[in-house]
């Protein structure tokens, strides 16, 4: 913390919190990394390990929570130091609900591996959980150093992941309408697509967060939104003919 108070106390409670937000932004990435990593290699052990690790990310949470309302209680904190403990209760919340999307992530994993079932467009899948990662790792570097630039160009990356998204709920119809044996494995990869979206949505919330602790602020311009799956329809027209 950049700010000191007259209560050395004061400043271990703020960068208590500060501290367990980072550990916990951290396994949140090494989880999707993880998960990530099954999904490519078909590695059920290793799924199994991730939906284990869940259960870290939800007590970090939880001692994030009690620690806050401690400070808000008996520190009566107001401007910068009340923005860094509300700030740090929302993030913390939207890294527990990416571990919950990550885990998720996981046990369709486990599902699609135990049936081996169908697994196509793994390569889009993983490229989307790159970026994610990718964003949460610049958020929590943007977060440690008050950074608002990169948290505003967290913000604009999501459209790259929800454009990632688009194409794959494509694909993934397609495949299904090709052979109807693949819909039992595409419905698993079309929910681990959304789980990651989703995860790209929270990202940018935080990184929205971020930018309000550090100016007192909202951002002013409405975040760009790629994702257009909830009006896509899907014909016979529209499946390639290449090669019959």
């Amino acid at each position: 913390m950049n700010t000191e108070h007259i209560v050395s106390s004061f400043n271990d409670d703020l960068n208590r919190i500060e501290s367990l937000l980072l550990e916990m932004g951290g396994l949140v990435e090494k989880q999707l990394l993880e998960a990530t990593k099954a999904l490519r290699t078909e590695d059920r052990v290793l799924a199994k390990q991730v939906l284990k690790g869940d259960k870290r990310i939800n007590h970090l949470e939880a001692q994030i929570n009690e620690n806050a309302i401690k400070i808000l209680a008996l520190r009566q904190p107001v401007a910068a130091d009340l923005r860094n403990v509300v700030m740090t209760l929302k993030m913390a919340s939207h890294l527990e609900r990416i571990g919950d999307y990550t885990k998720n992530m996981a046990r369709r994993t486990n599902t699609i591996t135990k049936a081996e079932a169908f697994t196509g467009s793994i390569g889009t899948l993983v490229r989307m959980s790159e970026l994610v990662q990718s964003m949460i790792k610049s958020a929590l570097d943007a977060h440690n150093k008050r950074d608002a630039g990169t948290a505003q160009e967290i913000r604009i990356a999501d459209e790259g992941v929800d454009q990632m998204h688009n194409t794959l709920f494509r694909e993934l119809l397609t495949y299904m309408m090709e052979d109807v044996r693949n819909i039992s494995g595409c419905m698993h990869l079309l929910f681990i697509a959304k789980n990651i979206e989703r995860m790209g949505d929270h990202v940018a919330d935080i990184a929205q967060e971020i930018i309000f602790l550090v100016t007192g602020e909202w951002p002013e311009d409405k975040r760009p939104k790629g994702d257009k799956t909830s009006k896509m329809i899907i014909g016979p027209d529209d499946i390639s003919t290449e090669g019959s």
